[in-house]
């Protein structure tokens, strides 16, 4: 009598084009179970038969992660096809206007705060039962380098970004998060990743890596074993300061 392996299944937010689309793409290809979130369902449904068009499966979920009904509901529906998850990817974000800090209003941070942060803890919370179910739970928080003190501050990289509030604050609150929710969770692997500079809608397409290389870091500490590190900032290099 022969065993059918059960397949490692992943949750990709924000997964309908960007990071989070070649992420699945990625996941998809290396035999995963992939649950591709978004907002809009009908970006979500083409991007989910674009990838069919190229012989690889994903399952939509539609999900605003800056609803609470919104995602009670994504959860029910997971729980009904699965019964744990392995891999949660909370990619979804948004971007901000390269607004002086002066005359930034406390509202357009809020925004961004809303999505970036709040909806980052919404998703995690809603999805930690069935994360919980899992042998070897893995959360993958997707940051930025502007969120990193240390490079914003560091005189070789002044002046290569304008400085701003809402976009680098939310990353820098989503890098406190992980290591939060690392220390109080031992049992998750639960870690923040800086894509780089790569070639999104963020970025106006001017990154200079391409989403494959943009999600190196992505896949690599989603695939890292029970053993392997947890609470920590990594780029498709290694670790990156915070």
């Amino acid at each position: 009598m022969t065993t059918t392996a059960i397949a490692t299944t992943v949750l990709v937010t924000g997964a309908n084009k960007g990071l989070g689309r070649e992420a699945v793409r990625r996941f998809a290809t290396m035999g995963r179970r992939v649950f591709l979130a978004a907002r809009d369902t009908a970006r979500g449904t083409a991007a989910v038969r674009e990838l069919a068009a190229e012989g690889l499966e994903a399952e939509f979920v539609p999900m605003d992660i800056t609803s609470d009904e919104s995602v009670q509901e994504a959860v029910e529906l997971v729980s009904s096809r699965t019964r744990h998850l392995d891999v949660l990817v909370n990619n979804a974000g948004v971007g901000a206007p390269a607004t002086p800090p002066a005359e930034t209003p406390a509202a357009e941070v809020g925004v961004v705060f809303e999505t970036n942060v709040l909806g980052t803890i919404r998703v995690t919370n809603a999805f930690l039962p069935l994360l919980q179910a899992g042998e070897n739970p893995r959360i993958v928080m997707v940051s930025s380098g502007m969120g990193s003190i240390a490079t914003m501050t560091d005189p070789a990289t002044a002046g290569l970004v304008p400085p701003t509030l809402g976009y680098p604050a939310s990353k820098a609150a989503l890098n406190m998060i992980t290591s939060q929710y690392a220390l109080a969770l031992p049992h998750i692997r639960i870690n923040a990743v800086d894509p780089g500079y790569t070639a999104t809608d963020l970025t106006d397409h001017t990154g200079f890596q391409t989403v494959t290389e943009g999600t190196d870091a992505i896949v690599e500490l989603a695939e890292i074993e029970p053993t392997g590190p947890t609470g920590g900032f990594f780029d498709r290099n290694g670790r990156t300061p915070w």
